[in-house]
């Protein structure tokens, strides 16, 4: 049985260590700081930066002329109406320095002719998106920025550490948080951590899906975190599903959402079950070019699914049986040997993809500084919401994650240095939570957490996921709080090491609070904008563009609708 709390102190407590995590602390510890950098997995080996294979947007301009400005153009295009402008222009302002100093780095971007290369994604008004090779950049950003932060004595890196709840002193509106409380994953001992200042850099909530591209850390800590927090949530309806991410046949190894890079660099061809190109029987014709929008991308192939002219296994067929051997192999040399150990010959068979969570557009309200409201926390990367709209650009979530993870840490030194952040931890004040973390519940087998989790994934992919109707939300409320009343208010068990179960139930606890929030927010917007696609709404109403926003109040979320967002604003 764990004993006392073990207690840690900190200036700047960083949570999450994927690409917004890392670089936080990075900025953090250059202005100064002592960072601790904690993640429930491996430092910099989980989220979702180090899964994400393809490119990065930014207007640096070396191979076709560029200007920020434009990129901005295209985000907010992209957004729909929803974009928060001023987090949209730092993400494409802020960028190329980002770019340019992962290129002092070492980060390796491909270059032709002695400039970077750029690739032209869907969305974008010519080529912009940078990458390291089609299927390497996500990892070669986060070995970067391991790099990085192991040369900064500032930063401590601790893994195997869920965050379970921050810290405020007080309950007051302008009550600080002072630090945080999280579970030692590898002893089951409660753990307190003082911080003058805390980032949350949890990334998205994908998992809550049964079929996602994300790591399985990715269950919405973050907003649960900042609810409970007092922090506010926005436009948590809009859920990203990448179009095409593999389905069949069976492929080990390799991310199912490698096939972009494939579509960018060498076309395709997106077939239905009949072998029939399809996207331009819903507005949205492709040619030989890869041009369609995910969430249009999406929409046709769900639709010929339905349709009954869908593939074997639910999906649409990708083709490139029009190239030959030679262009492949020159295109992607070792991927097709990969491939080929998959029994996977792309000249004499099409694979078949289907949509799949892959990013959330909603997440913390914050400030062009990261600031979210409650004093000395602030947010960063994906956990973050309001840059992307409706609909995020194709490229813009890496350097989203380096340009919010440096800005956080640049302000975190700021708040210091003016001394806003002067309030000292209390274990007092986390009371409530080292009590749950040392409670002993039901036993795991009355209490199937892991059961529990796999039935809210189908739950939110069968109602909640890229087409929605009122019947469908509403019987997953109804499902999801069925779901809550099992869970409880207890861990199940008692606290040991390496306690999956125990830390399923505390996964859940999150998990499920941001699926009601989802799910309500999803039943509240009766439109159709973007991501978010209510077949008994279909098409955009000018009434709706506004942000939904959501708060706790009493333990239950509440959400109430933004003020109408200027269209001068919308479209810059």
């Amino acid at each position: 049985m764990p004993g006392e709390p073990i207690h840690l102190e900190t200036d700047v407590l960083v949570i999450g260590a994927g690409g917004a995590g890392m670089s936080a602390a990075i900025a953090a510890a250059d202005g100064g700081a002592r960072v601790l950098l904690a993640d429930r997995s491996l430092i910099g080996r989980g989220g979702a930066t180090v899964m994400a294979m393809m490119t990065v947007a930014v207007a640096v301009g070396e191979e076709t002329p560029d200007d920020w400005t434009f990129h901005y153009r295209d985000t907010l295009a992209s957004g729909r109406g929803l974009c928060n402008p001023k987090l949209a222009r730092l993400l494409c302002e802020e960028g190329p320095d980002c770019i340019r100093q992962m290129d002092t780095w070492g980060v390796g971007w491909a270059r032709k002719d002695g400039h970077i290369s750029q690739a032209h994604a869907p969305g974008h008004d010519r080529p912009r998106c940078v990458y390291v090779d089609f299927l390497n950049t996500g990892p070669a950003v986060s070995k970067t920025l391991r790099t990085a932060l192991h040369k900064r004595d500032g930063v401590r890196r601790i893994g195997d550490l869920m965050v379970v709840d921050l810290v405020r002193s007080g309950s007051g509106s302008d009550a600080p948080v002072t630090g945080a409380v999280a579970l030692d994953v590898t002893t089951g001992a409660p753990v307190t951590i003082a911080a003058k200042a805390t980032i949350i850099a949890t990334g998205g909530l994908t998992r809550l899906y049964s079929r996602n591209s994300a790591s399985g850390n990715m269950g919405g800590d973050g907003y649960a975190l900042g609810l409970r927090a007092g922090t506010k949530l926005l436009d948590m309806e809009f859920v990203q599903f990448f179009p095409i991410g593999h389905l069949a046949p069976r492929m080990i190894g390799m991310d199912p959402i490698m096939w972009d890079p494939f579509r960018y660099k060498l076309g395709g061809r997106l077939l239905n079950g009949r072998m029939e190109e399809f996207t331009s029987r819903y507005g949205t014709p492709e040619g030989t070019r890869y041009v369609v929008t995910r969430d249009a991308a999406t929409y046709a192939i769900t639709q010929e699914v339905a349709a009954g002219r869908g593939t074997p296994h639910g999906g649409a067929y990708l083709s490139f049986m029009h190239l030959s051997e030679a262009e492949l192999k020159a295109a992607f040399g070792p991927v097709i040997k990969k491939l080929a150990a998959n029994g996977i010959d792309l000249t004499k068979q099409p694979v078949e993809v289907a949509p799949i969570a892959h990013y959330h557009m909603g997440g913390v309200a914050v400030d062009e500084h990261m600031r979210t409201g409650v004093p000395s926390l602030l947010a960063a990367g994906e956990a973050v919401g309001g840059a992307n709209g409706a609909n995020r650009l194709s490229g813009n979530a890496i350097t989203e994650a380096l340009v919010f993870g440096r800005t956080a840490g640049r302000t975190a030194i700021e708040m210091m240095r003016a001394g806003n952040s002067e309030v000292a931890f209390d274990a007092k004040d986390a009371a409530h939570t080292l009590a749950l973390l040392t409670a002993t519940g039901p036993s795991p087998r009355d209490v199937n957490t892991a059961a529990m989790l796999a039935e809210l994934q189908s739950i939110m992919w069968a109602d909640v996921g890229p087409f929605r109707t009122e019947a469908g939300l509403q019987r997953a409320l109804e499902q999801i709080g069925a779901l809550e009343a099992k869970l409880g208010t207890v861990p199940v068990g008692s606290p040991s090491a390496f306690d999956l179960a125990r830390l399923d139930w505390f996964d859940l606890r999150n998990m499920l609070l941001v699926a009601r929030v989802v799910t309500q927010a999803a039943l509240d917007r009766t439109e159709s904008r973007g991501a978010h696609q209510r077949e008994d709404y279909p098409g955009m109403i000018d009434d709706w563009q506004r942000n939904q926003i959501v708060r706790l109040e009493g333990g239950h979320p509440v959400i109430e609708r933004g003020p109408l967002i200027d269209e001068s604003e919308a479209t810059a």
